[in-house]
């Protein structure tokens, strides 16, 4: 008999649940309108709607990615801004939090703008 005591795999009843689950097929998608049905239309104009999401989703990236890699690499171009102080706090310190929040903020309401404007249309 060895010292080492024997391992139980513990699991909550939902993952079992899920993981007995996984083998059967998924019965809650419906198949795809034959082109030239009625709910062709109604397709083409979901599918379009979503292009338009991906693309706005997208700009909203680029410009989030613009916005912090742009500051970043401003502030590790000008590294005199660490050591320039205004009213006792360090130029770099007062972009990152007067000018990076408030542009990010910015950012997301444009986008939401955008996308509430998208899915009226």
């Amino acid at each position: 008999m060895s010292g080492a005591p024997r391992r139980v795999r513990v699991t909550s009843p939902q993952t079992r649940i899920a993981l007995s689950r996984r083998h059967r097929p998924a019965q809650h998608l419906l198949p795809l309108p034959v082109p030239g049905s009625e709910g062709d239309e109604e397709l083409a104009a979901a599918r379009a709607l979503f292009h338009r999401q991906r693309r706005l989703a997208a700009r909203t990236l680029g410009a989030l990615g613009l916005l912090l890699f742009g500051l970043s690499g401003l502030l590790g171009g000008l590294t005199v801004l660490g050591r320039v102080t205004a009213w006792g706090f360090p130029v770099s310190w007062l972009l990152l939090m007067g000018a990076s929040y408030p542009l990010l903020l910015v950012i997301a309401v444009l986008h939401v703008r955008a996308a509430e404007r998208i899915e009226r249309e």
